[in-house]
């Protein structure tokens, strides 16, 4: 079965916010079983909103539309739904006395605008917003289905978490969908592919094989659409045991794992701490850490040191080797590592130095030349790697892989 998703906002068309939504949606609905067929991002207009629902629901069984739902006059999508289902539009008493209690609740004044939260097309089925003041709408034509949600991501993933994939599930008696997904890091996709062909030619018929690169990993996801829940996860399970031994230390994990957030769960198992020595990464790779709950367990501090004279004061850094063999070196990320652990008291210390570019480069060491490394209880290791030549990807890419040279180095004591 197929199905529509439509942003409506002329803040996406414009550039001024990035849509989230429909990639989110287009997620679980696949999980659900059903088969995103296009994504349309229309403005604020009722002719763009009446096209583009009338062209949806000629095509798909499934229409779901997020924005527009606003207190302003520019906010119009429910206004152009009752007309598009010949429908007015009534005060709906739930959602009113919510709303009101919201506005209470938070000081504002619970004015007429606030007040048309609560006016939806009667023939909708009204689906309870707990995150926000505009409800989710559900309309049923010919067999049809299409859902109006909020743009604000964190009402609508709630929405349809708690009401909308229910709902479609059941009314469509929607078959299972399975899907894993395995997450490696350090091998690019057509080296991957090389390596895995084997066991990805031997696949059962029913198992679809797809691969997901980003610029930090690349993901392996098995899916098996139409078919017993139970019976699949289980086949799927083998097949990715059976996958093991040729991923070895390329594997980092399932699903939404992130190299540091399985670095975190070792750091945390382990009772031990780290500290971070930047350079070239400015900050990047401590605030992956940081961007997670519960880093203060394990993540103490971080040194960036940018300039040559923080290297040598506060992570001790040999003057004589900065000048011997330059900042962005085995020697100097060596001794920044080491230093950080030092100064912080940690169990790990991780550093990155290098040339993030597009400028600095030479020919000995070309823009994207990072080294990395990790001090701890077994000694100090390092590497060197040569990423690029942008700068955003440079310092993504240098803090993924001091992070991975870090998830290695414990991997290995354990």
């Amino acid at each position: 079965m197929k199905a529509d998703i439509i942003t409506i906002g002329d803040e996406i068309l414009i550039g001024q916010i990035v849509d989230t939504n429909s990639a989110w949606m287009a997620q679980r609905l696949g999980e659900i079983g059903l088969s995103v067929r296009r994504k349309y991002s229309i403005g604020d207009r009722r002719e763009e909103i009446v096209a583009a629902v009338e062209e949806s629901l000629a095509a798909s069984e499934v229409v779901l539309i997020t924005g527009g739902l606003g207190p302003t006059k520019d906010d119009i999508t429910k206004k152009v739904l009752a007309e598009i289902f010949h429908s007015t539009l009534v005060r709906h008493e739930e959602t009113y006395a919510r709303v009101e209690r919201m506005m209470t609740a938070r000081g504002i004044e619970f004015n007429a605008l606030n007040q048309g939260q609560a006016l939806v097309p009667e023939c909708c089925t009204v689906l309870p917003n707990h995150k926000g003041t505009a409800p989710g709408m559900w309309f049923e034509r010919e067999g049809r289905v299409v859902v109006s949600l909020p743009g604000v991501p964190f009402e609508m993933e709630a929405l349809m978490t708690e009401s909308v994939l229910p709902r479609l599930r059941s009314h469509f008696n929607l078959q299972s969908v399975v899907h894993r997904t395995a997450i490696t890091y350090g091998l690019a996709e057509s080296m991957l592919a090389e390596r895995i062909a084997p066991w990805e030619d031997a696949l059962p018929d029913y198992l679809h094989l797809a691969y997901l690169p980003s610029p930090s990993q690349l993901r392996l996801r098995l899916s098996a659409y139409d078919v017993d829940a139970e019976q699949a996860t289980q086949e799927i399970d083998a097949q990715f045991e059976a996958l093991m031994p040729l991923l070895g230390d390329f594997f980092v994990g399932w699903e939404s794992d992130t190299l540091q957030s399985v670095v975190a769960e070792m750091l945390t198992a382990r009772g031990e701490t780290l500290a971070a020595a930047e350079s070239c990464t400015g900050g990047a790779l401590s605030a992956k850490f940081t961007a997670m709950s519960g880093a203060s367990e394990y993540f103490w501090g971080a040194v960036v040191s940018y300039d040559n004279s923080v290297k040598e004061n506060v992570l001790g850094v040999s003057h004589s080797d900065l000048e011997q063999y330059g900042a962005v070196s085995e020697q100097v990320a060596r001794q920044m590592a080491e230093g950080v652990r030092r100064v912080c008291g940690t169990t790990y210390g991780v550093a990155t130095t290098g040339i993030a570019g597009p400028t600095g480069g030479s020919a000995d060491k070309p823009v994207g030349t990072v080294w990395t490394a990790v001090a701890g209880p077994q000694g100090t290791v390092a590497q060197m790697k040569v990423h690029g030549r942008l700068r955003a990807q440079n310092i993504d890419r240098a803090a993924s892989a001091a992070i991975n040279l870090l998830r290695l180095y414990i991997k290995k004591i354990g």
